[in-house]
């Protein structure tokens, strides 16, 4: 097909491109304009530093030291919108109408001026706060998996520090507020919840709280607290809270708000749920042997005479080769030989099946069952009335096999207004919890060595941590694999079926609440606080756990004497000790109840004079905890 083509002289090409670009420059001048004025308070003096933006655009600049900007736009301004806001200025949104120089008054924000400081008694204006404190909404510093309060308060409030001393749930963390204040004492800070102390269940000691004692599972205040129903914490750091709450305020006090309804809104209804995962611990992250590292240690110390078979049989504590000469010691009469045979290559295939094991405990120990939380809350209120209420359940399944956690919370909040100078609130909030833990003694110091002791330990992380990788929790025919600890035989599966913690807290507080304002600036305040909580823990040890085997162990007259857990006559040392738990299991009941209640009239006076503040606050309180 034939092609059209046509030819253009030089010079004409040129004369188009310029007469094009002439164009475009022409247009851009006639539509490119300057905004520009000043920017002043509601009096008229000059904010520097103000932000003024083109909303919809990246175009922005600064006041200068008058007040004054200048934005240069390629489009007609006109129409279009400026953002302009300042520190402790409410920000303002102002149409451009006409090219005339602008003139932007900015309001003072007195809602971030006079933010205020709740220290349960009172509310007190940021600015005249003479103490030190932070203030976090929950918004800001809730995490998603973790369902106490406290340690959600990790890393979000200057000067607060907070050591978990287990990740267990109801376990308190260490924290601390204003530094060392005592060396054996108290440590905690003070909860205080809508005005109300919330008293601990149990008093934890120092040594207590990093026990990992069975106590400290309710050693948490707020454990029965849905953070879903927080609205804001406030953290009180200084001494000027002594002032009001003691020397229980000694350690600092943390003051939480719940969620209240809003008047005259509709009603809101807010379903949440969170689902959370935890990773198992890997041996990556720590520098312990395998299982053929340490049977090398093993053959190293039998050769150097460490341990024989006598010792490996009947002494304390006893592994792999407890259990190879174990199997070559026991004579299986449905067969009519021994469990393994006692010959050099039997031996060999023996520990080398346990040199490959490798076991990862950590894997076997800890499970990937997840940690649900459903939160159901109603929120509203009409002319005379403020409504909140939620309902919460918490089901955790356990990070490891022998712990669970069940938790179902309750909140009821109603605020009357009753007339313009009357308000009254009624709440009522409670919580049921249920909970297994792998059983546990007390831990005990020795004061020879100057060290903690305990007996029995079956803490997950401290046994995965701690156990030879040579072993293994079943034996080649799938059965349970028993090893020797404290001259019993020893299975971490068979004693968390054997040795376990139950434990039961049911936690119930009544509030009321009524604000009377007597002229502008004066109100009296009364409230009222009940709360009746009970916790009960039940350890159960059945006859076929590691615990009571020990207790019974007396083998040979060598073991019996060395046993500790058997009876010792100390006016007749040669006699033969004598066990004491013949028969049965062992069964430890303790109950703990709390009764508190709270009766406190206050009156408090606040009033401006010019640029003076004035506040003086009285009141008069009623409590007692038993």
């Amino acid at each position: 097909m034939p092609q059209l083509t046509s030819t253009f002289p030089l010079s004409a090409v040129c004369s188009l491109i310029c007469c094009a670009t002439w164009g475009v420059s022409t247009a851009t001048a006639q539509t490119a304009a300057a905004v520009s004025g000043i920017v002043t308070d509601m009096s008229g003096l000059p904010l520097a530093g103000a932000h003024v933006q083109l909303v919809n655009s990246p175009l922005h600049t600064l006041t200068d030291d008058e007040g004054r900007f200048s934005l240069r736009v390629s489009t007609r301004p006109v129409g279009k919108t400026l953002l302009v806001s300042h520190l402790g200025m409410l920000t303002r949104r102002v149409r451009i109408a006409g090219t005339d120089s602008l003139h932007i008054r900015l309001e003072e924000d007195t809602h971030s001026l006079d933010e205020v400081v709740v220290t349960g008694y009172q509310k007190v204006k940021n600015r005249i706060y003479t103490g030190a404190a932070s203030a976090v909404k929950m918004s800001d510093v809730r995490l998603e998996g973790l369902n106490d309060v406290s340690r959600m308060l990790e890393g979000r409030v200057p000067g607060l520090n907070i050591q978990n001393i287990s990740g267990t749930f109801g376990a308190a963390p260490r924290i601390n507020i204003r530094g060392g204040a005592s060396i054996l004492g108290n440590v905690q800070p003070l909860w205080v919840i809508d005005g109300a102390v919330y008293e601990d269940l149990v008093h934890l000691s120092l040594d207590q709280l990093a026990s990992g004692d069975a106590v400290t599972l309710v050693g948490s205040a707020i454990a029965g607290l849905n953070p879903s129903d927080i609205q804001d914490i406030q953290v009180l750091k200084d001494a000027s809270a002594t002032s009001v709450y003691g020397a229980r305020a000694l350690n600092g006090v943390i003051v939480v708000t719940t969620k209240n309804g809003r008047r005259d809104t509709p009603l809101s209804v807010n379903y949440s749920t969170e689902n959370t995962v935890r990773l198992k611990p890997r041996y990556a992250n720590f520098d312990l042997l395998n299982s053929q590292e340490t049977m090398s240690v093993y053959r190293e110390m039998e050769d150097k005479g460490y341990f024989n078979s006598s010792s490996a049989l009947y002494g304390r504590r006893g592994g792999v080769f407890h259990q190879y000469y174990k199997a070559a010691n026991t004579y299986d009469l449905s067969t009519g030989t021994y469990e393994q045979a006692n010959t050099a290559a039997a031996r060999r295939d023996f520990l080398r099946r346990a040199e490959y094991a490798n076991t990862d405990w950590f894997d076997l120990l800890f499970t990937l069952s997840p940690t649900t939380q459903h939160t159901l809350s109603l929120s509203g209120g009409g002319k005379n009335t403020a409504t909140y209420a939620s309902v919460g359940f918490l089901h955790d399944g356990g990070w490891t096999l022998p712990e669970k956690v069940d938790r179902l919370t309750a909140n009821l909040k109603n605020t009357f207004f009753v007339s313009p100078r009357l308000t009254a609130t009624l709440s009522a909030q409670g919580s049921l919890r249920s909970q297994s833990a792998p059983g546990t003694l007390p831990q005990r110091k020795n004061h020879t060595q100057g060290v903690f002791e305990r007996d029995f330990d079956i803490n997950p992380f401290s046994y995965a941590l701690g156990t030879s990788r040579t072993l293994s929790p079943y034996d080649a025919n799938g059965r349970l694999a028993f090893y020797r600890n404290n001259w019993a035989p020893f299975n971490i599966l068979n004693e968390y079926a054997n040795n376990t913690l139950d434990l039961e807290v049911i936690d119930f507080k009544l509030q009321g609440e009524a604000t009377y304002q007597l002229r502008e600036g004066l109100s009296l305040k009364a409230l009222v606080a009940a709360r009746r909580a009970h916790t009960s823990s039940t350890h159960k040890v059945t006859e076929n756990s590691n615990l009571v085997q020990a207790f019974r162990a007396n083998e040979t007259p060598l073991v019996a004497k060395e046993n500790v857990y058997l009876v010792h006559d100390k006016d007749h040392p040669d006699q033969q000790p004598q066990i004491g738990i013949p028969q049965g299991g062992l069964l430890d009941n303790n109950e703990a109840s709390l009764s508190s209640w709270l009766a406190r009239l206050a009156a408090d006076y606040d009033f401006r004079r010019g640029e003076h503040d004035f506040k003086a606050f009285a009141f008069a309180e009623l409590r007692t905890a038993h």
